[in-house]
């Protein structure tokens, strides 16, 4: 979502990176080429307006790093003020001392609140919460079957009293449900509307009123832009929440909204989401983001992930076979599988400093990586194994078949592999770093 201002305040900055010594002047040029960034990226004026302003401040004021030269200064604040500007630090949820405790989602249709209610279930139950949804929408039936759907996938039970009895009153049951039944974590999804009305905000008062929750989270849509900004404000007043979700950070959007909700009305971002899968839902790091905005990477992040997915011991056997060219097709397999639940491959790479940037023109194909899947899970199992049988093209035949590709596809494969084995083998022995073979997805 942050590219394209990613690459101008990185174009902003280039100019001063190295610079011994820094000139009114070019801070001027820096700070007006990074307004000029913010408002394309939708960025609120007056939000704008004050961030060059404690930019400016800051680089032409008393401030000194005697371990900074006055270029990588300047990029230090930058970055330090793009995370004050969401929020400086992560707020996390706290819980009830009496169970259970009760996060109400308020929201307009479309932005993701359903989905989100399935999302912040799944993230509290692996921090050992028993949660509980609470279905309120009596507008739209679809939105009551959709969080049944969610629930039973995620096996997370879902009170629900269908579509005629008042949404406070649901909402009422259900969290009393939760408390007698020892669930320790309920979340109330209230029902959208299209547009912001006093309909809904007085509805939504009226359940906020009946349940008392805990907390209180808007769950905001950034695609729609400074739109969102606009419902932001909207919903102060008669939800009073206490934090927002931001989903769709993956999306297309110019970045405007994440980077403005915060000044605009005074709220934490607390959550972020990022794509489909229900695991894509975590607590926003605005340090972080600001850091993967300037492509200094997100390598916490990375590694947090990769601890959720992946048993230490069975990492560091897989790292000596890797290392001893010992790998097989059945181990690539293995860690492929492993990398798809981390997420996409693009926003993985991207949370490594620096390889943003290189990798800016290269295009990662994330499907490729299903694609290498099916070849590889099209192979016999000897084959995995043993390599070198690959070599007979009427194996690789019935693997191109099999998995929907083409002789040739099943060859390169194979190739790289080879290739990569090789590698791995001198490494091990303390040859080097040869030349790595083309990335699968690149173009």
């Amino acid at each position: 979502m942050f590219d394209t201002l990613g690459d101008r305040l990185n174009k902003a900055l280039d100019g001063v990176r190295g610079s011994g010594n820094l000139t009114e002047d070019q801070v001027k040029k820096v700070t007006r080429e990074i307004r000029l960034a913010l408002l394309e990226a939708d960025v609120n004026y007056g939000v704008v307006k004050e961030f060059v302003s404690n930019v400016r401040e800051r680089a032409t004021g008393a401030e000194v790093s005697k371990a900074l030269s006055p270029g990588q200064q300047i990029v230090k604040i930058v970055n330090e003020e793009l995370a004050n500007l969401m929020g400086g630090t992560s707020h996390k949820l706290s819980f009830a001392s009496r169970p259970p405790t009760v996060v109400m989602l308020a929201g307009l249709n479309g932005h993701g609140k359903t989905t989100t209610a399935g999302k912040l279930a799944l993230f509290v139950r692996k921090l050992g919460k028993n949660p509980d949804l609470v279905a309120c929408d009596t507008y739209r039936p679809a939105a009551i079957e959709q969080l049944k759907q969610i629930g039973k996938e995620l096996g997370v039970p879902v009170y629900d009293e269908g579509t005629d009895p008042k949404p406070e009153e649901i909402a009422e049951r259900g969290v009393k449900r939760a408390r007698d039944e020892g669930y320790d974590f309920a979340i109330v999804d209230t029902a959208g509307r299209q547009v912001v009305d006093m309909d809904l905000m007085e509805e939504i008062k009226r359940v906020r009123d009946n349940v008392r929750p805990h907390s209180v989270l808007l769950v905001l849509d950034v695609v729609t832009g400074q739109n969102a900004v606009e419902v932001a404000q909207a919903f102060q007043e008669y939800a009073e929440y206490d934090g927002m979700v931001l989903t769709k950070l993956d999306g297309d959007a110019r970045g405007g909204a994440a980077l403005s909700v915060v000044s605009v009305t005074g709220k934490p971002i607390r959550f972020a989401s990022e794509g489909e899968k229900m695991s894509e839902f975590d607590y926003f790091y605005p340090d972080r983001m600001a850091g993967r905005i300037l492509g200094m990477g997100d390598v916490l992040t990375l590694i947090e992930k990769a601890e959720q997915q992946v048993d230490r011991k069975e990492a560091e056997e897989q790292g000596k076979k890797l290392m001893s060219g010992k790998f097989t097709f059945e181990d690539f397999l293995q860690q492929m599988q492993m990398i798809k639940k981390m997420g996409p491959l693009s926003g993985l790479l991207s949370m490594i400093p620096g390889l943003n940037k290189q990798l800016k023109d290269v295009d990662i194909d994330d499907k490729q990586l299903g694609r290498v899947e099916a070849m590889i899970t099209s192979m016999t199992v000897q084959e995995r194994r043993n390599p070198k049988l690959l070599q007979n093209p009427s194996r690789a035949r019935r693997i191109a078949r099999g998995s929907g590709s083409t002789q040739q596809d099943v060859q390169k494969l194979v190739k790289q592999f080879n290739e990569m084995q090789k590698m791995m083998r001198q490494m091990g022995k303390g040859g080097g770093m040869p030349r790595i073979p083309g990335l699968p997805g690149r173009r």
